[in-house]
């Protein structure tokens, strides 16, 4: 991800102050500026940060350049959507608890009411032709676009032989022997952690190479601490650490203890709240990274989906405003309402988005909230800055293994999986090439790589061919 906010723009006035919480800025007028982020945010984390750039920085001037990206570098250190969590992060700086709640917010709620509304037309009309044409033109679009990340994220990251081969291993581990992705990442952070003690380790410094993050000296940003720091740290006191921690893990927590005990582990909320609480601690590396471990065990494991509806959830989350990590709601909302137990089935998947929603963004609440008093303390950590290098080229391998997964449920009909029992491995076996789908590969491919089209253009093309194949 290059993510151009190193720069403000020419004309756009003096460089901001950084201000004080609230800074003579209304909640009020924050708040219209965050409704107008949250129904602008298309494009994905990049494009994201940018408009927060350039709206925050350059036209308002709510926020410095130096401590918009402090508060990235920071995002970028944690599990889950860092665009989400730094639009909180800000809002937590003009305003504390208040701001940062509407910041973080509202730049969910666009997102979930479209992908709620699209969730409920798939689950009811999905079977209609014009439907399934539509959907079979945006996924191999969908498998563009992954590897699209895998090459901005690989050049970004892999800029060692040990970082390289760490992406080889996950690679390996999650299509070759079905390892789990938390465990990867596990084993790569530890690997990470005690390469950064060597003296010959040539892992990535800035981060896990997060390009033009305030640690970056290629960046050209001011790397100084921010004009409050030693306000931040008075807030970051163990009374104030454990009054937040109590109050956004419980509400984070007990709903999932509630499900648990009073419907059981096999009900299908329990299992929701259960699975993505348990994702939104090990979501390193953007959606992309993360779909693959929603892709393995909600297809494979739970049997919520199909392999090709994973991808049209992709498709919808890349279409609307919000996190890509949107998509997990429409996976949410697809597992109740064909689990609707006493419940209709619309009843249910709305209530299965809600909960997924909860569990996935509450987290990132948390650890803006606890964590943001505490940022100097972990900026330089050498260690620390290994094991997330090492998790950030692992995440390169498993982003490889899910634009495999989509090409391959993409352009073929049938997917036979052949098991080798004695090395534990599987691999598939490939029938029944879908020429039409191969088509409209290649012209997304055109269209991202060569004609540098965005992403709504390209899925916008890529539909209407899906339809065009239809009235053919």
């Amino acid at each position: 991800m290059n993510h151009s906010t190193g720069n403000t723009a020419a004309g756009s006035g003096p460089p901001a102050q950084d201000k004080p919480p609230g800074g003579g800025i209304s909640l009020a007028e924050a708040t219209r500026v965050w409704a107008k982020i949250g129904l602008l945010s298309f494009g994905g984390p990049a494009g994201q940060i940018a408009l927060m750039h350039r709206i925050l920085v350059e036209e308002k001037g709510w926020v410095s350049e130096r401590r918009f990206l402090h508060a990235l570098n920071f995002c970028m250190l944690l599990p889950g959507p860092e665009a989400q969590q730094l639009a909180t992060y800000i809002g937590w700086m003009l305003h504390r608890l208040r701001g940062g709640l509407v910041a973080g917010g509202l730049f969910i709620l666009p997102g979930f009411a479209v992908i709620l509304g699209l969730s409920y037309l798939y689950a009811t009309a999905g079977s209609l032709p014009w439907v399934q044409a539509l959907f079979s033109g945006l996924k191999p679009a969908v498998v563009m676009i992954v590897l699209q990340a895998v090459l901005r994220i690989g050049r970004r990251s892999l800029h060692s032989p040990q970082l390289v081969t760490l992406a080889v291993l996950a690679f390996v581990a999650m299509f070759a022997l079905n390892i789990p992705f938390p465990y990867v990442i596990l084993v790569a952070a530890l690997t990470g952690w005690a390469l950064s003690r060597t003296p010959w380790a040539t892992l990535a410094g800035a981060h896990g190479g997060h390009a033009g993050s305030a640690a970056d000296p290629q960046s050209g940003a001011d790397t100084a601490a921010p004009a409050d720091a030693g306000a931040s740290a008075q807030t970051g006191g163990w009374a104030y650490t454990l009054r937040y921690l109590g109050l956004f893990g419980g509400l984070w927590l007990l709903p999932v203890l509630i499900l648990l005990l009073w419907l059981g582990p096999d009900n299908v909320f329990t299992s929701i709240a259960g699975f993505f609480s348990k994702m939104a601690v090990v979501t390193f590396g953007g959606a992309y990274a993360v779909l693959a471990y929603v892709g393995q065990e909600a297809v494979l494991s739970h049997g919520w989906l199909a392999p090709g509806e994973m991808i049209d959830g992709l498709a919808l989350a890349e279409t609307t405003p919000g996190p890509l990590i949107m998509v997990v709601q429409f996976v949410g909302y697809l597992a109740a309402y064909r689990d609707p137990g006493l419940l209709s089935p619309a009843t249910a998947g709305l209530l299965g988005a809600i909960l997924t929603t909860w569990v996935t963004f509450m987290p990132c609440f948390l650890w803006i909230f606890v964590g943001a008093p505490h940022i100097e303390r972990l900026q330089h950590h050498r260690a620390l800055s290994g094991a997330l290098a090492a998790v950030t080229a692992s995440v390169v391998g498993v982003i490889v293994n899910l634009a495999l997964w989509f090409s391959i449920h993409a352009l073929f009909s049938e997917v036979v999986i052949y098991r080798f029992a004695a090395a534990r491995m599987e691999l598939p076996l490939l029938a029944s090439l879908q020429w039409q789908s191969l088509l409209i590969t290649l012209v997304s491919a055109l269209l991202i790589f060569r004609w540098r089209a965005s992403i709504l253009t390209t899925l916008a093309v890529a539909s209407a061919m899906g339809l065009a194949g239809l009235w053919i």
